[in-house]
């Protein structure tokens, strides 16, 4: 599916160039040196080459002050040529993360974590979507598993996640029970989900007893277990034969995100250089 989004955006860059001689831009900055940081914002390079994007990277040194990354957030804004901008998070601790994703231009802003773009997804009128919830949503659609009235259950709350994931069911009129570290009776609650997407980022958190049988599982978590190995936030060896969808970690949600943010950097092209879709 990500390949099939990736063709496609790519038949549309090209013809983008040649029709109007604009190609789509995008920069990313990264702070410091994060192992997994690195692993995205490398795959996003390769994904912007594939496409026919052009793709800047920014790699800053961990003790960049806030200051300098303002800076060079207002310098992404004012470039033409750059359509989308974003900035890797987690960024070290001395940083504020949100004074930063509220200075990237909410046209420019590819990951739609700014304020505006968040308030435009409550409304039900969005121009972007954040990622990860967008690319889930996408697999859904593909698969031709409805939605509507059916019982969803998203495990984590995060403004990247959970949130975004929990309002994106709601729009397509899913009942949604978004959990956290503070509900009582968390399995039971999941037990219930004809959906249940995991966004918590605890290695294998959700186990067999804790899923319907025959419920749809996305797996959002992007873990290692006790060997080091990648693995999600769901059992996978022990939840697969009890739902009837499952997503793999490594290579189920994450190349759907990345094949989103390349949609969303195409989208953004064109909002700017006023042609419609």
């Amino acid at each position: 599916m990500a390949a099939d989004t990736k063709a496609r955006v790519k038949e549309l860059t090209e013809a983008l160039k040649n029709t109007y001689h604009i190609t789509p831009g995008l920069a990313v900055v990264i702070v410091g040196d994060d192992p997994a940081s690195r692993v995205y914002v490398n795959n996003k390079k390769k994904a912007c080459e594939a496409v026919g994007f052009v793709s800047e990277e920014y790699a800053l040194p961990a003790e960049t002050t806030q200051e300098e990354l303002l800076a060079l957030v207002e310098t992404l804004n004012s470039k033409p040529d750059i359509n989308g901008i974003l900035v890797q998070l987690p960024l070290p601790k001395h940083l504020d993360d949100k004074a930063v994703i509220a200075a990237i231009n909410p046209q420019k802003d590819v990951d739609a974590f700014h304020a505006v773009n968040v308030g435009k997804i409550m409304l039900g009128e969005y121009d972007f979507l954040p990622c990860t919830p967008a690319g889930v949503m996408e697999m859904l659609h593909s698969y031709q598993i409805p939605v509507e009235g059916r019982e969803c259950v998203v495990i984590g709350r995060s403004n990247i996640v959970g949130k975004p994931m929990g309002m994106l069911l709601l729009h397509e009129n899913g009942t949604v029970t978004i959990c956290h570290s503070r509900t009582k009776n968390l399995a039971e609650v999941c037990r219930r989900a004809d959906i249940l997407v995991a966004a918590v980022g605890i290695p294998k958190f959700v186990k067999a007893d804790m899923v319907k049988e025959g419920a749809v599982v996305i797996d959002v978590g992007m873990d290692r277990d006790e060997n080091g190995k990648l693995c999600g936030d769901v059992d996978f060896e022990n939840v697969k034969d009890k739902c009837s969808f499952i997503t793999p970690v490594p290579g189920g949600v994450g190349p759907m995100t990345i094949a989103t943010l390349m949609k969303n950097t195409l989208k953004a092209c064109k909002l700017q250089n006023n042609i419609a879709d």
